[in-house]
């Protein structure tokens, strides 16, 4: 086992950052979408500010699994689907705040002078924005360096001796 530290390779410490700020995320995301777990359900639909709640806990959570994604990548170049990942979740992102807030915009089903309502339009579009994000997740998972492959690493090219990679996770 590699416990030898590169310069700048926190990847544990960013790993756990990412996780904490996810969890954050992940309980801001639901007091949003199930008020009445917390005690805190004073209407009987979803009302703009419980739409607005729980896509910033979406977003937050897509902070943190940014800052986690990184973490488990620890200063290797990325790939091209990685790259392709972080985009994904970005348009995730869009989807799913576009498709919440389309009554507040001015393009949804509710329109300015009645309330704007969580229908079940903006469900299916937030629904397909989290799917875009969970995709683009699964891009970023670093798969060639969990499972050995190693040659587009220039610190492995010349020693072939050390093809496996320990992620260490301080």
């Amino acid at each position: 086992m590699n416990n030898k530290k590169t310069p700048g390779s926190n990847g544990g410490f960013r790993i756990r950052l990412g996780m904490i700020i996810m969890l954050v995320g992940f309980v801001i995301f639901l007091i949003g979408a199930v008020p009445d777990a917390f005690g805190l359900d004073r209407s009987p639909v979803i009302g703009f500010v419980q739409i607005a709640v729980f896509l910033v806990g979406l977003a937050i959570v897509c902070l943190g699994g940014y800052i986690c994604m990184n973490g488990l990548w620890n200063n290797h170049p990325k790939t091209i689907l990685a790259d392709i990942g972080l985009r994904l979740v970005s348009t995730g992102l869009v989807i799913a705040v576009v498709s919440g807030m389309a009554d507040i915009f001015g393009f949804g089903s509710h329109l300015s002078p009645e309330i704007p309502i969580y229908g079940p339009w903006q469900s299916m579009g937030v629904l397909f924005g989290e799917a875009v994000i969970i995709l683009g997740f699964i891009f970023q998972i670093p798969f060639s360096l969990r499972s050995g492959d190693t040659e587009g690493i220039p610190e492995n090219q010349e020693n072939h001796q050390s093809a496996n990679i320990d992620i260490v996770y301080d």
